[in-house]
């Protein structure tokens, strides 16, 4: 009868390292809140209540908690391999405690399921409790940490004196970080260990898209971690590949973790599922012209703008990363090019999805600088490099119409230098920098900063001569760049005219903050911007890999454009992903802190461009929500064919009891007859006189 039913308690554990566990772990609870029969469903996390805002809104209870350790980032992209190790020591020295807090308020609240994102402790305190757990990820930390030993070592690159100085990393924000050196495996081991024991407490893995290997459930591969990866091409070893792509039906899986007594066996196989995208859902309406102008608007992005067939939009998103602006407003449009073909970069191929990638090249190691810091050091460091590309003329400027002598050409360095003895005026306040080696670029015209940041280069998009552009494209140099382009480099943000970019996780006086403006072609997204629907406009987006960025991408059929993360093994199952389901292309970091973006960002929107055009025609169908619903039923019959499997054993136990009392009670009865039945007897013969016995 439905007032029988009894509502399941259902605690979803939520790892606070990183914004995507955060909302897919909203995304699924808000699918289980919208069942006909919903649960309860608590959440405990690290992470702020605000980004659970979707499923807080459909009644999921929040409660803050600090359950995982987390990898220590003093750059925006690189690992402080012994400071993260000593953050788990010290969560491990308290873990104990933590599982036993956990382990009673699990019973307090008669949780009847332990759902789990990336959070061992959860599996771990549910497994005390004697309740079932559900690990729902892409990865896991025990992999993430063995993945501190791997041999690749993570530096900036070498100086190359005949750089120009501005181009060089300050000092002062590579001080206080070490070297970096792998942390050896044998210390390691026992850390990792105690990790790898808590997801082995799972019962059920639903292993999402673009996963690694998850060695607390299959037996094969193992730990550790870094022998899963070609440190020459930093990509997974064939064997690893072979593993991902097959069906976890086909795993070996580690035996169950029994619970502790006086809890009954349990009742189901430990078990891998595939899990589908699990994706924050858009808003059906940016895809119509309404609903895109509406959006838009609401950043500042003026209506002339809005037209998807003229105005292509890059987004700029590192997560929780600062960015400071680049320091003029001066800008100039020119004719768009951007539907000329070109050559995708040398070393990118398209793959039968429509994927670019690199094809056996490796990033150097020089390339996986970052001068780049935490939300502190992000603004200054930034700042200093965006005001880099914003120079001072140095001496009184030749008109456009006048020609320039130039001697030879000189040689390009391995990083280029800015050469400040050739800048060049224009009409509309657009001077020219000059890049050793290199072809002037377009840049706002504004007073030089001093500071030794490598060059950051905002600037307005301006034209180059590419095979299949018109000829007759005027030169802003006099032609003295002209027979040079087959040996010189461009700096360049923006492919052309066409593009803006919006930028997102600033602070709302961004373009303020000195007196200035933003250049025409750049934005301010608010921050409480709803990233699945900015994305979902955009034609190109520009960020770091992670599983967040990653889905909604994917789900909205955005290119991707990531700055790689060597020492996160979480990036090899995410690349895999992103060459089979959609568009990415990795850009250096030495890349991306100069400015060079262009290639790489043309390059993805060309790889990309139709199947965003059927996506912005087809508009939200609904399907990753339906997918969703499915998985979400999924579990919650899973825990029912659990509790149906306990109660089922309990009754199994209780039967011989049962029976042995019944039998109990007719011996009593049959004793009891018997001596009555003597005791009459002897009445008998007795004629009522004297004693019975």
């Amino acid at each position: 009868m439905a007032n029988d039913y009894k509502r399941l308690v259902i605690v979803y554990y939520c790892s606070g390292h990183g914004y995507g566990h955060a909302t897919r772990v909203s995304a699924f609870a808000s699918h289980l809140l919208r069942l006909d029969r919903r649960p309860i469903v608590h959440i405990v996390s690290s992470a702020p209540k605000h980004v659970f805002s979707e499923s807080v809104a459909l009644g999921a209870l929040y409660r803050n908690a600090n359950i995982d350790p987390v990898i220590v980032q003093p750059l925006a992209y690189r690992v402080d391999r012994r400071k993260s190790v000593e953050v788990l020591e010290k969560f491990l020295s308290e873990k104990d405690r933590k599982v036993t807090d956990e382990c009673q308020w699990l019973r307090s609240i008669k949780a009847d399921c332990v759902l789990s994102d990336a959070a061992f402790l959860g599996c771990l305190a549910a497994n005390e409790a004697g309740i079932p757990s559900i690990l729902i990820t892409n990865f896991s930390f025990d992999s993430v940490y063995s993945y501190l030993s791997t041999p690749f070592i993570d530096e900036p690159p070498k100086q190359d004196p005949t750089s120009d100085a501005l181009l060089r990393p300050p000092a002062r924000a590579q001080d206080d970080i070490e070297p970096d050196a792998p942390v050896p495996l044998e210390e390691l081991f026992p850390l990792v260990h105690q990790i790898h024991s808590g997801y082995r407490c799972a019962d059920l893995l639903l292993r999402l898209p673009g996963a690694i290997p998850l060695p607390s459930f299959a037996s094969h591969p193992s730990l550790p971690s870094p022998e899963w990866v070609d440190t020459e091409t930093r990509t997974f070893k064939p064997y690893i590949v072979d593993h991902l792509t097959s069906p976890p039906s086909s795993y070996i899986l580690h035996p169950q973790i029994p619970f502790p007594p006086p809890y009954r066996p349990k009742p189901l196989p430990r078990e891998v599922r595939q899990a589908p995208l699990l994706v924050r859902p858009t808003d059906p309406s940016v895809y119509t012209p309404e609903g895109r102008s509406r959006l838009l608007g609401s950043i500042g992005v003026p209506a002339h703008l809005h037209n998807p067939e003229q105005t292509r939009i890059l987004i700029v998103s590192f997560g929780g990363q600062v960015f400071h602006k680049p320091h003029s407003r001066s800008h100039s449009r020119t004719p768009s090019k951007a539907d000329t073909p070109r050559e995708l970069p040398a070393g990118l191929r398209i793959s039968a999805a429509g994927s670019a990638h690199m094809v056996n090249q490796p990033t150097p190691l020089a390339d996986t600088q970052d001068s780049l810091t935490d939300p502190e050091r992000h603004a200054q460091a930034l700042s200093d490099a965006l005001k880099n590309a914003a120079m001072e003329r140095t001496s009184e400027s030749p008109s456009p119409t006048e020609v320039v002598p130039h001697g030879p050409p000189p040689a390009l360095p391995a990083r280029p230098a800015v050469d400040t003895e050739h800048v060049y005026a224009r009409q509309g306040g657009l001077s020219r920098l000059r890049v050793a080696g290199a072809p002037p670029a377009a840049v706002p015209t504004s007073p030089r900063i001093p500071t030794q940041m490598p060059a950051f280069v905002t600037i307005p998009p301006t034209p180059r001569p590419v095979d299949g552009f018109d000829s007759s494209e005027p030169s802003w140099d006099g032609g003295a760049s002209e027979g040079r382009e087959q040996d010189e480099v461009e700096v360049r943000i923006l492919p052309d005219d066409s593009w803006i970019a919006i930028v997102c996780g600033v602070s709302k006086d961004w373009g303020t903050e000195d007196g200035e403006e933003l250049p025409d072609n750049f934005f301010v997204a608010p921050r409480d911007v709803y990233m699945p629907d900015l994305t979902a406009v955009a034609d190109v987006l520009l960020g770091k890999l992670g599983y967040g960025t990653v889905s909604e991408c994917v789900d909205a059929c955005t290119p991707f454009v990531y700055v790689p993360r060597p020492l996160f093994i979480e990036e090899h199952g995410l690349r895999l992903f992103l060459e089979r389901e959609g568009v990415g292309i990795e850009l250096s970091r030495t890349q991306y802190e100069q400015g060079e973006w262009a290639d790489a960002v043309e390059a993805a929107w060309r790889a990309g461009r139709e199947a965003k055009a059927r996506k912005r025609a087809e508009g939200e169908t609904g399907k990753r929500c339906a997918e969703g619903r499915r998985m979400a039923n999924e579990v919650v019959e899973w825990v029912r064919k659990w509790k149906t499997g306990i109660a089922e054993m309990a009754g199994a136990v209780d039967a011989p009891v049962e029976v042995s009392k019944k039998i109990k009670d007719v011996s009593d009865m049959l004793v009891g007859k018997m001596a009555l039945a003597a005791g009459l007897d002897r009445l008998a013969s007795s004629d009522g006189m004297g004693p019975l016995n």
